[in-house]
């Protein structure tokens, strides 16, 4: 059974691989994804190393808080970052804790095998998910200590089904895991694994506290506002913005900083065509004025979202009507403003946490986006009290990061 599995695995990885090819033919992030993975990795160092990979961007702002940490604490080891997703990778690059950032090679026994082995980590991090089958036995194989931060588990994964034979074996691959809730820690419980789980939280309540508390202005922002109230989207997607746009079209007075999931010409012309009045960042930077009546200013850039935030009145995060789910609501939420998000959250441990503790709302269709922004909209003190338990509940959960890293300097695993 379990050589079936490997052999279903490994047909899997070579049809992806040839799908995302042909993909790249019209898709600009399939391209990425290609090109990034022409060249295998070239390592020059030859000391041990400290490894992360992350699936994305969201994983990787859950993971660098960490990385920051402990290369703070133990500078002499090298940061090899590496990353499955385009958009992580491309985020990443101004990461300077990191000496390496790389693609992660299509999970087979060989790229597995040499990729171990040129990385030669003493540790490695893995955040949240993605379940490489080679690598994590590669890693097992090596007796490398090997800890999964911020994971969270559910009763619908393959680890819990009868046919999840060999994703349960690849949990014995991990040295400790550090789970987001009390739930991933019993279903961890329910498989054997209970001495070496910790309900440590998510490591990205340190991370937007940080960036909260830095206060950094962005540049233009203040001069579009001027002495309107504005809602920030971020992360939208084409679901988010038709609800967005019916609502700017009723509110002419209320101002509009939207930050797409997706920044492309297609993303850029599509939300042109919802809105009357747009102006990009882009061209705000480059100097042209913006006209009075413009209510619409959409961000063309990344890197800014988590800082945008700040400058809302209320805040609406996309990704809830697509199966994938919403982004990140905590960058919202931790500059106390109400948090708007679609139906598709209950997978997402802190949107959980924000609708129950009354630091969120979640809506279904366009009435219920109406019905919320105009109740808020006319109500300051429902405002305020609404956005004080979403800042309640993030600094409630923070110190995630110190947990881990206590983890890792007790138990010597970066100690020569």
């Amino acid at each position: 059974m379990k050589l079936i599995s490997i052999i279903l695995h490994n047909l899997f990885i070579r049809f992806y691989s040839i799908a995302i090819h042909i993909a790249s033919v019209w898709n600009e992030k399939a391209k990425l994804w290609v090109e990034g993975r022409k060249k295998f990795p070239d390592f020059q160092s030859e000391k041990k190393t400290i490894w992360m990979h992350c699936a994305s961007l969201g994983e990787f702002e859950q993971g660098r808080p960490i990385l920051e940490k402990i290369k703070k604490e133990y500078p002499d080891y090298p940061v090899i970052l590496s990353f499955f997703s385009p958009s992580g990778f491309q985020a990443a690059q101004k990461f300077k804790e990191a000496d390496q950032i790389i693609y992660l090679p299509s999970d087979t026994a060989l790229n597995a095998k040499k990729l171990v082995a040129e990385i030669n980590p003493a540790l490695v991090f893995w955040v949240k998910y993605e379940y490489w089958y080679h690598y994590l036995t590669e890693i097992k194989k090596r007796n490398i200590p090997l800890l999964l931060v911020s994971g969270i588990f559910r009763e619908s994964q393959p680890f819990f089904k009868f046919y999840g034979g060999l994703w349960r074996r690849l949990l014995h691959s991990f040295t400790h895991f550090f789970v987001q809730n009390d739930g991933s820690k019993h279903l961890l419980q329910s498989l054997g694994f209970s001495k070496n789980t910790t309900v440590s939280g998510d490591t990205r309540y340190d991370r937007v506290l940080e960036i909260a508390e830095k206060k950094l202005p962005i540049e233009y922002i203040e001069d579009f506002i001027g002495q309107n109230r504005v809602l920030v989207a971020g992360s939208t997607w084409k679901e988010d913005i038709e609800l967005l746009a019916r609502y700017a079209k009723q509110n002419p007075d209320l101002k509009f900083i939207i930050a797409p999931h997706e920044i492309n010409k297609h993303s850029l012309e599509e939300i042109k065509n919802f809105f009357t009045e747009v102006v990009l960042y882009s061209e705000l930077s480059n100097g042209k004025e913006f006209k009075d009546k413009s209510n619409v200013l959409v961000i063309d850039n990344i890197g800014m979202l988590s800082r945008l935030y700040n400058y809302a009145y209320i805040t609406y995060v996309g990704g809830g009507f697509n199966k994938s789910g919403i982004h990140n609501t905590l960058e919202a939420a931790v500059y106390s403003k109400p948090v708007i998000f679609g139906p598709n959250y209950k997978k997402f441990a802190e949107a959980v946490s924000l609708v129950n503790t009354g630091g969120g709302y979640t809506i279904k269709n366009y009435t219920d986006l109406q019905s919320i922004l105009d109740r808020l909209l006319g109500n300051q003190h429902e405002l305020e009290k609404i956005g004080k338990a979403a800042m309640e509940l993030v600094r409630s959960n923070k110190g995630a990061t110190e947990k881990i890293y206590t983890y890792v300097k007790e138990n010597r695993l970066l100690t020569n």
